[in-house]
């Protein structure tokens, strides 16, 4: 059975959205680890909706939409799996996954980030944090502009990245990006022909408070390239540079 608990004088309304409302977060779990998540996030001021693992997401995701997804993983087997699996659904909605060291989740890796356990709460707070942030949607973006939201479009032949909207486009067909496979490709792309490695792109998209490994960026770079490349086999925009790191093509 789900659980809602908003925000009262105990805890302080902190990281709001423009109408001063509490930004929301979705926590999947085991009764005894959500509770502790939720409890910690609800300390920052988020509002928070706990649900038992995979079971009740869809209609928690559906009713709640929540502005970030934790997923905790007790133990990377089957349930924890399709919860991963079903996080992943909501591509434009950031996804942490919190769980022990897995192969399984490191071939699954197209959440935003990866937590490995044993946690350490100040590094879960600095990750939601730093995505709510990266995810800030168009609308609040673009309030009280008075340029353009077109203005800064990237544009190539056959590929739009509108960093404003937060959208991309290939052949005028909308592309479904995750917010970190937005980050990466426009990081890249804001950098024609420059060559980064994989730690450099782990400091600059991920930034220095990501403890993860290069193999991060490899994952998301392969996920990036089927996503946005005609020919992922053989990429025309994002390419390897062999054994240094990769770079954008214009």
């Amino acid at each position: 059975m789900s659980t809602t608990q908003h925000p009262s004088a105990a805890y302080p309304v902190a990281h709001a959205d423009m109408e001063g409302r509490p930004k929301r977060i979705l926590v999947m779990g085991d009764e005894t680890s959500q509770r502790s998540i939720a409890e910690l996030l609800r300390r920052e001021g988020y509002d928070v909706q706990a649900v038992p693992g995979a079971s009740a997401s869809f209609s928690a995701l559906r009713s709640f939409a929540p502005n970030l997804i934790v997923v905790d993983v007790q133990q990377p087997q089957t349930e924890g799996l399709n919860a991963v699996r079903q996080a992943q659904e909501l591509r434009t909605v950031p996804t942490v996954i919190v769980s022990p060291p897995s192969d399984e989740l490191d071939r699954l890796l197209g959440h935003d980030e990866y937590v490995r356990k044993p946690l350490h709460p100040e590094a879960l707070v600095e990750r939601v944090r730093l995505l709510l942030d990266q995810n800030t949607s168009a609308k609040e973006r673009a309030a009280g502009a008075t340029i353009s939201p077109f203005d800064g479009d990237l544009r190539f032949e056959d590929l739009v990245i509108r960093p404003r909207l937060h959208t991309v486009e290939r052949e005028n067909v909308p592309v479904d990006l995750s917010a970190t496979e937005f980050d990466l490709l426009y990081f890249l792309a804001s950098h024609p022909r420059q060559v980064f490695t994989r730690q450099q792109l782990l400091d600059h998209v991920w930034h220095y408070q990501y403890f993860g490994d290069a193999d991060t960026v490899t994952v998301h770079m392969s996920r990036l390239r089927k996503k946005v490349e005609q020919d992922p086999a053989n990429p025309r925009h994002l390419r390897t540079v062999w054994r240094v790191g990769y770079k954008f093509e214009p």
